[in-house]
Parts: C-alpha cells; sequence; structure tokens
C-alpha cells in the first residue's frame, strides 16, 4: 500500500490538514504570551510530524507478539488524531465560508467597507468561536478514543428470551451462548481474555455457537489462545462457523498452497478445541424425541466488497424436514440479500462482523453507530415476520484495539 498513489495522496492530504489546522491554532494563541505561544506552536507540529512520520515507518516495523500491538496502538493514536483534526476543520471551514460570503457581499454591495469586513465582529469573534468549537469537537473525539483503549476486554452479557410457536417443547427453556469475531490476532492480555471464557462457562449453556472470525489473518493467532478457549463446553455442544477474516484474505502470502494451508490448519484448530465446525452442512439436534436443525455456512456476503464462500442451498439439503432452524452466518448482509427472501422457514439465523463499529451510543430505547449507514442491522436483534435475526457485537476487536459505547458481547439467548 505504501508504494501507491492513493498512500502519498493520504500523506499529503495530512500536512495540509496540519497546515490548515494550524491556522486555528495561531489564532487562538495570538492572545497568549510569546513563551506560551510558541510552547503550544512547537508542541502542534512535533506532534503532527511525528504521527506522519510514525505513519510512513510502521510498515517497515516488522516485530512481532507485543510490538504487533504496539503498531496497532499507535497507529489507532495516528487515525485518532488524523479524524479528530478532521472534524475540528469543518468547524474552521464553516467560518472561512462565512467570512468569504460576508466579504463578497461587502465588495458587492459595501465596498467602502468591504476591506475591513474579515476582521469585524462584536463581542467574541465568531472566528474564535468557531476555532474554539472545532477545538473541543476534535479534542473531545480524541479523548473518547483514547479513553475507549480501555474497554476492549470488557466482556459485556446481554440476555434475550426469544419466543417461537414452532419451537419443539423439548427445546423450550435452552439456553444458547452465541459469540463471534474473536479476533484473537488482536489479543495482549490472556488474563483478560480468560475473564471472558470465565464468564461463558458460569453461565452454563446448552448450547455454543461461535459466527466466525477466530482470528485476523493466521491460523497461528491461536497458538497462545487455542487452551483457553478449547475450555468452552457445552451439553449439547459448541459449533462454529467461519468468517470472512478467517479465510486469510487479508495479509500476504507466498503462494495459493500457503493460503490453503493455513485454512486447512485453522479448521484443525477448531476441531482440536472440541468445536464442532459447520463448512455448508447442518447438524440435527435431538433432544427426547424431538428436533431441531442447526446450519452453518461459510461467510456469505450481501456486499460486493466481501468475498462470499458458503452455499446455503447446499447447507440447508435435509433440514427441512426439521420444525424449527437455527442459522449461523458471519456476515448479516446475508440475512436480508437470501434468508428471508428464499429461505422462510428459518426461524433464527445468528451472526456478527460488524462490531457494532466498536464505536457508538447505546442507551434505552436509542441505538447509533456510524456502522448502521453501511449495514441496515448491525447489532442486537431484528426481526421479519416470524424470523428473527441476532447479531453479536464481537467479543474481539480488530483495527482500533478499544470500544467506545459498543462493549465486547457475549449473547445468552434462551428459547422460549
Amino acid at each position: 500500500m505504501r508504494n501507491s498513489p492513493f498512500w502519498w495522496i493520504l500523506l499529503a492530504f495530512m500536512v495540509l490538514l496540519d497546515l490548515y489546522v494550524f491556522q486555528a491554532v495561531k489564532l487562538l494563541t495570538q492572545s497568549s504570551g510569546t513563551r506560551t505561544r510558541m510552547i503550544i506552536q512547537v508542541a502542534y507540529w512535533i506532534l503532527s510530524l511525528s504521527a506522519i512520520l510514525l505513519l510512513i515507518l510502521l510498515p517497515y516495523l516488522n516485530f512481532e507478539n507485543i510490538s504487533r500491538i504496539f503498531r496497532t496502538t499507535v497507529f489507532a493514536i495516528i487515525a485518532g488524531l488524523f479524524f479528530a483534526k478532521l472534524i475540528a476543520a469543518v468547524f474552521f471551514l464553516v467560518d472561512d465560508l462565512r467570512r468569504s460570503v460576508q466579504w463578497v457581499s461587502g465588495k458587492l454591495f459595501f465596498p467602502a467597507s468591504a476591506n475591513n469586513s474579515m476582521a469585524t465582529d462584536n463581542g467574541i469573534s465568531r472566528s474564535v468561536f468557531l476555532s474554539w468549537a472545532g477545538m473541543l469537537a476534535g479534542g473531545g473525539l480524541f479523548g473518547t478514543l483514547l479513553y475507549g483503549f480501555g474497554n476492549k476486554y470488557r466482556y459485556e452479557i446481554r440476555r434475550h428470551r426469544l419466543a417461537f410457536n414452532n419451537l419443539p417443547s423439548a427445546f423450550k427453556g435452552m439456553k444458547i451462548i452465541h459469540i463471534s469475531d474473536i479476533h484473537s490476532g488482536s489479543f495482549a492480555d490472556k488474563a483478560a481474555v480468560s475473564k471472558g471464557v470465565d464468564k461463558i462457562m458460569k453461565e452454563k449453556p446448552d448450547l455454543i455457537l461461535f459466527t466466525g472470525d477466530l482470528v485476523n489473518n493466521k491460523a497461528e493467532e491461536m497458538d497462545d489462545y487455542q487452551d483457553l478457549f478449547g475450555r468452552l463446553a457445552a451439553p449439547i455442544g459448541v459449533f462454529s462457523t467461519l468468517g470472512n477474516h478467517d479465510y486469510g484474505d487479508y495479509t500476504h502470502w507466498d503462494s495459493e498452497e500457503e493460503k490453503k494451508n493455513n485454512l486447512e490448519r485453522l479448521k484443525q484448530v477448531h476441531a482440536a478445541m472440541g468445536w464442532r465446525l459447520l463448512m455448508d452442512e447442518n447438524h440435527t439436534l435431538e433432544k427426547n424425541g424431538q428436533t431441531i436443525s442447526l446450519i452453518g455456512v461459510q461467510n456469505i456476503s450481501g456486499k460486493s466488497n466481501f468475498r462470499s464462500y458458503g452455499d446455503l442451498s447446499k447447507a440447508y439439503q435435509g433440514a427441512a424436514e426439521h420444525p424449527f432452524k437455527i442459522l449461523m452466518s458471519h456476515d448479516p448482509s446475508h440475512w436480508q440479500a437470501e434468508v428471508v427472501q428464499q429461505y422462510k422457514d428459518i426461524d433464527l439465523m445468528l451472526s456478527g462482523h460488524t462490531h457494532g463499529m466498536q464505536f457508538g451510543v447505546e442507551i434505552p430505547g436509542f441505538k447509533w453507530s456510524p456502522v448502521q449507514y453501511v449495514y441496515k442491522q448491525w447489532a442486537g436483534l431484528y426481526e421479519s415476520d416470524r424470523q428473527k435475526l441476532y447479531i453479536n457485537r464481537g467479543y474481539g476487536f480488530i483495527g482500533y484495539p478499544g470500544r467506545v459505547g459498543i462493549l465486547p458481547e457475549i449473547t445468552v439467548i434462551e428459547l422460549v
């Protein structure tokens, strides 16, 4: 990526953004003492140029283990600074546009006073007000992202009782633990991750379902965590599917054979942990002579920028005879793209994938995240006629090593 035109365009844009924001810094420090003003302005450029320099050098820091976490954290801080400045720049741009309109209007209608129109405001100037507003908005965002670093292992249990008229009586009251998006390659604190596993086992679930993205890219990312997640167990079993990251599409491989072998190794990891990986197939769950069908597909996406590997028609074969069906499908866009259109007898679909973007607001009666502008269904429970979709907010994290407003989730579902 660093050799692509986009990379250099991004770096050039960051420099221009820094120059633009610096104009506001100068405006806000103009009434300060010479020493204070110089300290603030020099500190601004040290921070800004350090961020750009680190971004240039980051791809070359090829350390393993702890350095991977270091690189991720540094990149998140750089990205946070960038978006903070971008938000602040919106306020500055509004002020510049306001002053430009004022100046043009003065030239056209009040030419005698136009030369002074750029600088005349009564009381606190609107320019200073908007500059402070921009700084506070940008600084607030950056501070929030730093705060979110401490939330990445704060596992939240969300409980749902889901009612279905066609659920066989033998399965009423069955407790399902649903987790998704472990992303073991992002972890740096095994003890903290273990506390989440403890929470799962404390629930004493009848069935545990995992809906994909065990790793970020490579099966070896599970080497330090296989024993930990191998502790997950339930009387009916632990079942899993693959997510988009499990195929190794987002990293470099020396050959297609190496990539294929990585996927095979990842399948072996599932088996070694005692997880039954469903690869476009279904499994019959039986209790007291009654049955339901558990269907698992490889990643299927309704979004063109994600590859689809799964085949629901293949996975569905033989499931029609069962009165109740649960589908495990990683990407929730599969719900509208195929499930509700062609498989109206699938009662419950479980997904993950979105992470709730690891950033948003959730309060009783209201939830918001930028990811909702990409995914119509992005977190929690959704319904279409009698069919239900539940989207887990993710156990792990990727990219940004934190969470703001959208905590890592362990879902407890009781069928009634």
